[in-house]
């Protein structure tokens, strides 16, 4: 992995970027390829903890490329857990203040994962909190959560942005709140303005860890990778997120750094069970012995990334199953195919009673670097004789085709435990007749030993215990693939030198663009000298 270092390492500086001239303000331009977001956090902004207008009971601590690290934020200390794990007390800071100058107390953080939790919301993210029984008050200054049952990661559960209670007061859809545009929060900065493509952020004055030193952020949406990289390269933006090989074209270019941050978001091709060639198991190890996957890495991703064979990242340490990896081994996968049948037709594709091994994959248009992924995959399988016909698909349109077509998707989506890496990507209850969306168990995967393992890990609390059941869903992923995992990305990201201080690495949750890479921690930076 070709991550540069990112600490003590420079940043972008006064003035840079579209309309940067203003004199006296320490101005941040940045170019993203994702659209604005909502900013209401019932409705999931800010869950993995990059909100830069709210602040969470804990939020991340950088410095690790490993499992992030949690420290104390709205809270004066890390939550503390009772004995088995279901009771969580948690201390509040006095004297915060939200953006529209009420007062933060225990009553908004009751009131905000009340909100999460309530059906009226139609929260996307109330499954995540489904552990949660009870939020209460215990003064103004002390909350306690009581969980339905024994969860030793729920820390990272506090990630989520505080609203004040008055804004959450009255019921009814997350998507119809105020606070998706006009959001009061008690984050480092207030959202300033949102026009057009563009969205002004502005240093919180009176923000309770400090006023951050860059007072102003303006994030522009840039949809075109190529229309991003050549803007970045004329000086225009400080700072942008571009697909691994675009961005190297610009490391020679005087005055920019690329920067690498490694991520727990994989990428892979999720396989429908109900398919007759995807569904069928000695297809699916075929796939996963054909695909070279370092290959990928070097090419694809011109080195930022690592190989995946399933969804556990090598940076989850003890949780990491070394033996669960797939070989490349085209021989090995076109044996797979003979002996299930599957025999070589006249063009080389092969054939089972009369069932051709052909199937589509689906990536999003806009999405290159999975487009460019997609083939390397077509081309490996072409080479034992499944084909692959690629068809770029617009959002609204492969949602529901993926419990029949193959997809191009990608994961990771809250990783600070193996529970959140795995659970809703595995477990059976999230299968097209079951609970979660689309995205959930795309595969529809059925494995009773990997469900029953997932069940034991998220209620244990013994580290032990925890340690060996995630290495037996992995074992299991390899012996029974509900997809073929590629790589594990390494997020990449060209940034301006120009006189800042205070970047730290940290992992990357599949969520990405200019709220994370150097710019996660900017309330942190500092003016060199």
């Amino acid at each position: 992995m070709t991550t540069a270092a990112l600490t003590a390492c420079t940043a972008p500086g006064t003035g840079g970027g579209t309309g940067g001239d203003d004199a006296g303000t320490d101005r941040l331009v940045l170019a993203d390829a994702y659209e604005p977001e909502l900013f209401n956090p019932v409705a999931g902004h800010g869950e993995t903890g990059y909100s830069r207008v709210y602040d969470g009971l804990v939020r991340l601590a950088g410095g690790s490329a490993g499992i992030p690290e949690l420290e104390p934020s709205l809270a004066t200390e890390l939550p503390r857990g009772n004995a088995d794990a279901t009771e969580w007390t948690v201390p509040l800071r006095a004297g915060v203040t939200f953006s529209d100058g009420t007062t933060f107390d225990a009553e908004d953080v009751v009131a905000t994962y009340a909100a999460v939790l309530d059906p009226a919301s139609a929260s996307p993210i109330a499954g995540n909190y489904a552990m949660v029984d009870s939020v209460e008050a215990v003064d103004p200054q002390t909350v306690v959560f009581r969980l339905a049952y024994p969860y030793v990661p729920f820390p990272s559960k506090l990630l989520l942005g505080i609203a004040p209670a008055e804004a959450l007061a009255t019921p009814g859809p997350a998507e119809a709140s105020p606070l998706n545009t006009a959001p009061i929060g008690t984050g480092p900065y207030v959202l300033a303005e949102r026009q057009g493509d563009q969205t002004v952020f502005r240093a919180n004055a009176g923000h309770w860890d400090g006023a951050p030193e860059v007072e102003e952020l303006v994030v522009v949406y840039v949809p075109d990778d190529n229309t991003r990289a050549q803007r970045m390269a004329s000086g225009e933006f400080d700072g942008t997120t571009l697909p691994p090989l675009l961005a190297d074209t610009l490391a020679d270019d005087e005055g920019l750094t690329v920067v690498g941050h490694p991520s727990a978001d994989w990428r892979g091709v999720a396989l429908p069970a109900g398919d007759p060639v995807t569904g069928d198991p000695a297809v699916r190890l075929a796939l996963n012995a054909a695909v070279d996957r370092d290959a990928i890495v070097s090419s694809v991703l011109g080195g930022h990334g690592e190989a995946a064979s399933t969804f556990v990242p090598a940076v989850f340490g003890e949780f990491t199953e070394p033996s669960a990896v797939f070989t490349h081994d085209p021989d090995a996968a076109r044996r797979l195919l003979d002996e299930a049948g599957w025999v070589p037709g006249p063009d080389g594709v092969r054939v089972r009673d009369g069932q051709r091994a052909e199937f589509t994959v689906m990536y999003f248009p806009e999405d290159t670097l999975r487009r460019d992924l997609a083939q390397a995959f077509a081309s490996d399988a072409l080479a034992v004789g499944v084909e692959v016909d690629l068809e770029a698909v617009d959002r609204p349109q492969f949602r529901p085709r993926i419990p029949v077509d193959g997809s191009l998707l990608g994961g990771g989506d809250v990783p600070y435990d193996p529970d959140t890496q795995l659970y809703a990507a595995l477990h059976s209850s999230f299968t097209a007749d079951g609970v979660g969306g689309p995205f959930d168990n795309p595969s529809d995967y059925r494995n009773p030993t990997v469900d029953a393992a997932l069940d034991r890990a998220r209620r244990s609390t013994d580290q032990a215990e925890r340690v060996a059941d995630y290495r037996e869903v992995q074992r299991q992923l390899v012996a029974d693939p509900p997809a073929v995992v590629l790589v594990f990305l390494e997020h990449v990201y060209v940034m301006k030198d120009d006189g800042w201080t205070g970047t730290e690495p940290v992992l990357e949750p599949h969520s990405h663009g200019v709220s994370w890479g150097p710019w996660w921690n900017l309330r942190d930076w500092r003016r060199d000298g």
